[in-house]
């Protein structure tokens, strides 16, 4: 098939693109966030193409994804086009009472990243289903070598309470915090926008991954933590509990409890291995790469008729 899809979400376009279809993404001259084109810091295969967004109705695409609800405008010259809108996040505004901005459109499928968006969005008559995310392996990199706690995140600063930074001082904890605009962080090391494989190589040598994210769907570079072999200290909250056994690690909703397992891990190096083992092998099993693409391909083939 021919799939008409943005470049939105780098991580999850990745995993997305492995497939065994073309891809057509929208490109624009500056590059900007309708026309971001391939990635520059991932490598996609040559099935992505990118076509110029004012003339994507000249590539024919067999289905639309949308992830946004603005982009629904960008299609409307395609006509009735078999369209999907996949949805990463977890609702925002009135929790749990937000009706989904696809909600009652029965003309279309709307896609989940995990079961905990699909009970909390409210999408009336719309069809959902649920497809749980997929990780291109990164592979078994952990080594631990240094005893540090890691975590990526995304603008902490701006986001403050969503993503738990305000929790950060309270778990006492030597911490590493890679991802986009992290630098002015206080009390830890940054890591400013790091390259993907080299991110996986610096977080592999550190102890313990730490995922202190109060709000949110679920956060890929957990999952990617758990391919490189790292034991895992999370908040329960959101998918969390769906995607962390017991046996990879510690997830509480008490700080205390957070703040004592990561000394733990960082103390005793042989605990971590055998908690990050765990939490490889789940995470395969579960979030593996092949069973993330056939999901994929049975709602492709059931939306384009």
């Amino acid at each position: 098939m021919r799939i008409l899809l943005w470049h939105v979400h780098g991580s999850y376009t990745t995993a997305f693109v492995q497939g065994a279809h073309e891809y057509l993404v929208p490109v624009t001259s500056d590059r900007g966030p309708d026309g971001r084109g391939r990635a520059r810091t991932w490598d996609w295969p040559a099935s992505v193409r990118e076509v110029p967004l004012d003339r994507i109705a000249e590539a024919e695409p067999d289905v639309v994804i949308l992830q946004r609800p603005h982009e629904a405008e960008f299609v409307r010259p395609l006509g009735r086009v078999p369209t999907i809108y996949l949805e990463h996040d977890a609702p925002w505004g009135d929790v749990p009472l937000t009706r989904h901005p696809m909600a009652g459109r029965p003309d279309l499928r709307l896609v989940h990243v995990t079961h905990f968006n699909d009970l909390f969005w409210d999408c009336g008559t719309t069809p959902t289903t649920v497809i749980e995310h997929g990780v291109v392996d990164p592979g078994q990199l952990w080594t631990g070598e240094i005893p540090r706690a890691a975590l990526v995140v995304n603008e902490p600063i701006r986001r403050g309470r969503y993503v738990g930074t305000d929790l950060l001082p309270r778990l006492e904890a030597p911490l590493d915090v890679f991802g986009m605009k992290v630098s002015g962080l206080t009390g830890c090391r940054t890591h400013e926008d790091l390259p993907q494989d080299r991110m996986h190589a610096e977080l592999a040598r550190r102890r313990v991954y730490v995922h202190p994210i109060r709000w949110t769907s679920l956060g890929l570079s957990l999952l990617e933590a758990m391919h490189l072999g790292m034991p895992v200290v999370a908040l329960a909250t959101t998918e969390v509990i769906e995607a962390v056994p017991p046996e990879a690690g510690v997830i509480s909703t008490r700080v205390d409890v957070l703040r004592t397992a990561i000394r733990r891990y960082i103390d005793d190096p042989a605990a971590a291995a055998e908690a990050g083992r765990a939490a490889r092998k789940s995470v395969v099993d579960r979030y593996g790469l092949q069973r993330f693409l056939e999901d994929w391909d049975r709602v492709l083939l059931e939306v384009a008729g």
